[in-house]
């Protein structure tokens, strides 16, 4: 707090006039109240800043067919958790909370399977954990709600991870559905396949086929080129489990490290040959939407200054989230609403951004979210998404985190702020901000701003 109140003392300074004024004071508190338009954005190191210290993945596996359909779900979370440990060496005791986004399984067996996986990492029991799911956002909204918990001062340190095994649970109603909802149509498109709420993207779009297949193959040969340059090496972890044949029923144990959902050879006349999936004459088919996966990462988040005394570094800032609400019949479009809103919460602008992960959950979406907003493509997901790599849904909030983080770090310099977003069925969207974690500084807050040379109410 004395820094901060010298480092303002000396900004009135530099802003004073040196005219005199006579009686009238050179500021005050209404010419400083500049909003959101402020020259002076509050972004330096406080020591209550949420960072990132640590995080990682496992190989994505397509599910039924991929090097974890053998796998038992606990047996995917706890490799990861066990790695942050292992890379930090941090003292499990002192974690506060773990919350782990999962979907599909049923609540209660799921809860049950991620405290059996916490066992497993080394965690002793005195480590509460719980899970949440916002569907495909879940694995963000942990990192959202360890965050939020660690700024409440609840406690200092929390992990926040994901894990789906889309081999072992499917995605399926169980039950009838109430009659009522025929009634609502909004209600009524919340059980719309999640594949037709992409058709009608596309419909009331106008996203084509053209563009999404289009989509397909920038993403696989992103994802491609970055698995052949190791850039994924530096966030999976490799995990030890077992291939099982299914004639024989012979066991084998493997080492699994690489995402085996990439297609390298993937074309545009590849492509074409395959019919829509959804609906006869539709435009989305099995090679323009995401793939069903297996995976799992896992998040180390803590306050600055308790970082800064274990030595540990910080790879990112958790700046801000957002949730947003959009109509179920086109839950594609969530990215589009919650980027602005976060972007916005962090007291920047869209054009701020050097980096984005939006998940790709079909491209009809995607493909609309990045026109929408007027991306620069060169700067969304560079190294592929959920058409290549594979969306195992709670797990991939959690996986953008370490892909984000890792990319950000090897541009260095030139990459600062980071959003990660997705799409979120029966209609919402999410979105959160990251920092580069080793640009902020003691002078990081001054932002030049040509159109208004006026103090920020902050510094007041």
């Amino acid at each position: 707090m004395e820094k901060a109140i010298n480092r303002q003392s000396v900004l009135l300074q530099h802003l004073r006039p040196s005219s005199d004024f006579g009686d009238r004071p050179a500021l005050s508190a209404s010419i400083c109240a500049a909003g959101d338009s402020a020259a002076y954005q509050r972004s330096s190191c406080f020591g209550d800043d949420v960072v990132i210290v640590a995080a990682c993945r496992t190989a994505i596996c397509k599910s039924n067919r991929g090097g974890f359909r053998n796998t038992h779900p606990e047996d995917l979370l706890a490799p990861v958790l066990k790695a942050l440990l292992d890379k930090t060496k941090l003292n499990p005791s002192e974690v506060g909370d773990i919350v782990v986004g999962t979907v599909l399984a049923p609540g209660s067996q799921r809860a049950i399977e991620c405290r059996m996986a916490a066992f497993y990492a080394g965690f002793p029991e005195t480590v509460p954990l719980r899970t949440v799911n916002r569907q495909c956002s879940s694995g963000l909204q942990a990192v959202a709600d360890i965050a939020a918990a660690i700024k409440s001062g609840f406690y200092e340190i929390g992990i926040a991870a994901g894990m789906e095994s889309m081999t072992v649970d499917k995605i399926r109603w169980i039950g009838p559905a109430n009659p009522r909802a025929e009634m609502f149509a909004q209600a009524r498109d919340c059980l719309l396949p999640m594949g037709m709420t992409s058709e009608i993207v596309a419909e009331r779009y106008g996203i084509t086929r053209q563009e999404q297949d289009q989509a397909a193959v920038e993403s696989h040969r992103r994802a491609a080129a970055a698995n052949a340059a190791g850039k994924f090496k530096e966030e999976i972890i490799p995990v030890t489990t077992k291939i099982i044949d299914p004639k024989t029923g012979e066991e084998k144990q493997v080492i699994i490290s690489v995402d085996d959902g990439i297609r390298p050879d993937t074309s545009m006349s590849v492509l074409a040959k395959l019919k829509p999936a959804f609906k006869k004459d539709g435009s989305t088919t099995a090679g323009n939407a995401s793939q069903v996966s297996d995976g799992a990462g896992a998040v180390l988040l803590m306050r600055r200054d308790v970082a800064m005394k274990k030595g540990l570094p910080i790879l990112g800032v958790f700046r801000s989230f957002a949730a947003v609400g959009v109509d179920p019949a086109v839950m594609g479009i969530g990215p589009a609403v919650a980027i602005p809103a976060a972007v916005n919460a962090a007291g920047l602008q869209t054009d701020d951004i050097d980096l984005f992960e939006i998940n790709e959950a079909f491209a009809s979406q995607f493909v609309y979210c990045c026109k929408k907003l007027e991306l620069d493509p060169s700067k969304v997901n560079v190294n592929g998404g959920a058409l290549s790599l594979g969306h195992p849904l709670g797990d991939t909030g959690a996986r953008c985190v370490s892909t984000l983080l890792n990319e950000m770090k090897r541009r260095g310099k030139d990459c600062r702020f980071g959003v990660i977003s997705m799409c979120i069925g029966s209609g919402m969207g999410a979105a959160a901000v990251f920092e580069r974690g080793d640009v902020v500084d003691q002078l990081s807050n001054a932002r030049r701003i040509r159109s208004n040379n006026l103090l920020s109410k902050d510094a007041m």
